[in-house]
C-alpha cells in the first residue's frame, strides 16, 4: 500500500476526505469519512460503486481530470469533488471530498 502524507489538519476537517491508489484501494480516510463510510483503509472502494461510477473512476485514473456533482443523501445535500492526486507528476490515485451544502446557497460573481 502506497505511503502518503496527509496534513494533520485534514483529520478533523468537517468534510469527508477519502484517498485511494490507482487500483481503488483506500489509503486514507479522515474522521468524517469514517463516520459516513465506515473504516475502509486497505480495502477496494470499487465494489461500493456501480458500473457507471467505476467507468468514471477508471477514466479519471487513466486521463486525470475531475468529477464534480451534487447529491441528496439522508436529507442532506452534498457536493462531491473527485480528482486525481499526483506524486512527482504521475497520477497516484483519486481523492474525494464530500461536503455538506445548504439547500439554498448564495452565488457571488467576483472579478
Amino acid at each position: 500500500m502506497e505511503n502518503i502524507t496527509i496534513p494533520e489538519w485534514a483529520r478533523e476537517l468537517d468534510c469527508a476526505i477519502t484517498v485511494c491508489d490507482c487500483q481503488g484501494v483506500i489509503l486514507y480516510q479522515n474522521e468524517r469519512s469514517h463516520e459516513v463510510n465506515g473504516p475502509m483503509e486497505g480495502q477496494s472502494m470499487l465494489p461500493c460503486h456501480n458500473e457507471r461510477s467505476r467507468g468514471i473512476i477508471d477514466r479519471l485514473i487513466r486521463e486525470g481530470g475531475k468529477n464534480v456533482y451534487t447529491i441528496s443523501k439522508k436529507s442532506l445535500r452534498k457536493l462531491i469533488y473527485q480528482t486525481v492526486w499526483r506524486k512527482e507528476g504521475v497520477i497516484g490515485g483519486l481523492v474525494e471530498f464530500s461536503l455538506e451544502i445548504p439547500e439554498q446557497m448564495p452565488h457571488y460573481i467576483r472579478s
